[in-house]
């Protein structure tokens, strides 16, 4: 095997060993209330909720789906879905969850694979491609990425993605309050190797103690995940920006009473903390 391959089979393991140790903590956290969700809480955002619109009869693929609770809440609103993830712990716990809230296996089935293998392990085509939340870091090739999405859509169907806008990853998100704020990262991707990124709690409990002591992820520009849909045919129905969040990513972030958004302190200058792109795929596709 060559050594590049190997390389890139290393970062790939110490990440899914981070995601085995995640799922564990995330499990219990008030972030993702899996107590709630087996209540019924649905676990998903106002912005995917109003974008993806009726998912009623529909077939639905989510990649990248951490431990289900998107997933099934799709299955909850009447779609056939399929959730994939590389984490086997993180897939296990998601069928344990999907049997403990009543939703059949017939109607939401869990895959183990790695994105770039997931030809190798799952066939036919859907009306939805979805992904969402802190998934871009993990991806090293959206090249690929673009063509493993237009493979597992129908003709007429669509990809839909809602994720923090890369522009946050030019800045230190623990700066104490937005005076202090700055650019200390470069927009652009510095080379084609991952980032070394130490271990450091989790985005749902800072103070979580995780083994494995570091990732590799990769910086996407907005202009690549859009080139990466639009080279495999797919077209852009709308690109929104949002200046608002569903996590505290800065501490002095602000939320109104009510309202389970994170917004910006007033008086300070917004910029986008989501994005979200819908892209079609036409009809006639092979």
């Amino acid at each position: 095997m060559p050594r590049g391959r190997d390389v890139w089979d290393g970062y790939r393991r110490a990440n899914v060993s981070l995601w085995n140790e995640l799922t564990t903590v995330h499990k219990g956290t008030a972030m993702y209330d899996l107590a709630g969700f087996k209540k019924g809480r649905s676990s998903l955002n106002g912005i995917e909720l109003k974008e993806v619109g009726d998912v009623e009869g529909k077939s639905l693929l989510h990649l990248q789906c951490h431990f289900g609770l998107d997933t099934l809440s799709f299955a909850k609103k009447g779609a056939k879905v399929t959730g994939v993830d590389f984490s086997d712990r993180a897939v296990n716990l998601a069928r344990s969850i999907r049997s403990e809230v009543g939703v059949r296996e017939s109607d939401a089935k869990f895959i183990c694979s790695d994105v770039y293998d997931l030809e190798g392990k799952l066939d036919g085509q859907f009306d939805i491609v979805f992904t969402s939340y802190g998934v871009l870091a993990w991806l090293r090739d959206l090249g690929e990425w673009g063509r493993i999405i237009s493979r597992f859509l129908k003709p007429n169907g669509f990809f839909y993605m809602v994720e923090l806008h890369p522009l946050l990853n030019c800045f230190d998100q623990d700066s104490p309050d937005p005076s202090s704020l700055a650019l200390k990262y470069p927009y652009f991707p510095r080379s084609r190797s991952p980032l070394r990124v130490e271990t450091h709690g989790s985005y749902a409990d800072r103070n979580a103690r995780v083994r494995e002591p570091a990732s590799y992820q990769y910086d996407h520009p907005l202009s690549e995940v859009v080139t990466a849909l639009t080279k495999r045919g797919l077209r852009v129905e709308f690109l929104h920006e949002f200046p608002f969040a569903y996590n505290r990513i800065f501490p002095w972030l602000v939320q109104k009473k009510g309202d389970d958004r994170w917004t910006f302190v007033a008086g300070t200058p917004p910029f986008p903390l989501l994005f979200s792109v819908k892209a079609s795929s036409l009809a006639g596709k092979q």
